[in-house]
């Protein structure tokens, strides 16, 4: 019986430091980037050895995936076409969307840069659509890019992107701000995303690791998507699926480092109210315990191969969301009141330590004040996120689409 409980006790421990690991590495990032910016050190691709004229006018293709509603895709073609670069086309794929909606559309865009495509049958399924849009291709293009329909993109996008393929890079995370902060959990759905950027891919960068990728805006080479992807696949692209966390454990797999080009901006619209945000964390956190075998399957191969990129990686990718990340610190701190007071307040200042550092975090990434003072209503947030997490099992009886309703071009958010 003392054999076993000294057993749970060690697994208690070694639990504890895990969960520690990633309570306090966003400080020991900050710091790391507070010592960076003071001494001028910076390893962003474009900064080091000068911002060279790029040498090649590299070729994209821009996927636009539309499901159902096509409202929101002519702002975002409007500012494709705005983009100050011309080497590219873009695709915009309609998916179980009307049939005078896809007319209406192409006659809206008779630019010979713009494919209208659309399905006979629906697919309702977003890898098809860029599998779709793939195979449509009206020439050879030397990456693609993905795009939902509810996004935008800066004037600059493209000619910054070209500029990382022209560094060597193969595959691409560009930087996703908000497009919309106009209402309260906008603003606190917009924090949220300015953390995860800094901790997932502006500080990998900066420390030359890889980036987390997102669902939208990552670049990517074709031949080496095809290469990656389909190797064991052969046939069709719709014989696997494309943008989801296996593809980013393939990458990170198969490439010395996923690049993040902090200057490349794309617009995301942001969560406007509580009941769109539970619907939308009910999905991403059933996709968290349900891709736990890809986690796996990096921190696998960065251990087999002493690689450190893909071991930190893959332990990244155990990280839970912050809701349940934070929940579980707080009940640790809890139970060793009565087991262990020197833990107790470990945990109690190690929780202090994160919620002070997420907001100086959101503060660097962005000086907005509403989003500031929208951090102070993050309970509320939370709450949604406990809500979702127990309906988490929803999300495998149906997709759980969010709504996007803000129709906004390209120069309302520069003007702002």
């Amino acid at each position: 019986m003392d054999t076993l409980l000294y057993i749970l006790d060690d697994i208690f421990i070694v639990v504890q430091v895990a969960l520690a690991f990633f309570v306090l590495l966003p400080t020991v990032l900050l710091i790391i980037y507070g010592i960076k910016k003071l001494f001028g050190w910076s390893n962003s691709p474009l900064k080091k050895g000068g911002e060279n004229n790029a040498q090649h006018s590299y070729d994209f293709g821009a996927i636009i995936c539309a499901h159902t509603d096509l409202t929101l895709v002519p702002p975002l073609i409007d500012s494709l076409l705005k983009q100050n670069y011309s080497n590219y086309r873009v695709y915009a794929v309609a998916d179980a969307c009307r049939p005078e909606a896809v007319e209406q559309l192409r006659a809206m865009f008779p630019d010979p840069r713009v494919t209208v495509l659309a399905p006979e049958q629906p697919f309702n399924n977003k890898t098809k659509s860029i599998d779709m849009g793939i195979e449509h291709f009206t020439r050879k293009h030397d990456a693609f890019i993905i795009f939902d329909s509810d996004n935008l993109v800066h004037p600059d996008y493209l000619s910054v992107v070209n500029k990382y393929f022209n560094k060597g890079y193969k595959v691409v995370q560009t930087n996703m701000l908000p497009k919309n902060t106009d209402t309260l959990y906008a603003r606190m759905d917009a924090s949220g995303n300015l953390y995860c950027n800094f901790i997932d891919r502006l500080m990998r960068m900066e420390l030359g690791l890889s980036s987390h990728i997102w669902g939208l805006g990552i670049v990517m080479d074709v031949e080496l998507y095809r290469t990656i992807l389909y190797q064991n696949f052969p046939g069709t692209f719709s014989k696997l699926g494309g943008f989801d966390k296996k593809m980013q454990a393939d990458i990170v797999n198969n490439v010395p480092v996923l690049a993040y080009a902090t200057e490349a901006i794309v617009y995301d619209e942001k969560i406007e109210d509580g009941a769109a945000l539970q619907k939308q964390r009910t999905r991403w956190i059933n996709a968290y315990f349900t891709s736990m075998e890809y986690a796996v399957k990096v921190l696998w191969n960065g251990l087999s191969r002493f690689n450190f990129n893909n071991t930190f990686f893959g332990i990244n990718l155990f990280r839970p969301p912050l809701f349940m990340m934070m929940g579980t610190a707080g009940l640790f701190m809890l139970i060793n009141l009565f087991i262990s007071l020197p833990w107790a307040i470990f945990w109690f200042a190690s929780i202090v330590t994160f919620v002070i550092t997420f907001f100086a975090i959101v503060m660097v990434m962005s000086g907005d004040s509403q989003i500031f003072k929208a951090m102070f209503h993050l309970p509320f947030f939370v709450l949604r996120q406990v809500k979702a997490f127990l309906k988490v099992t929803d999300a495998n009886k149906d997709f759980l689409r969010t709504n996007n309703t803000k129709v906004v071009y390209i120069e309302e958010i520069l003007n702002k």
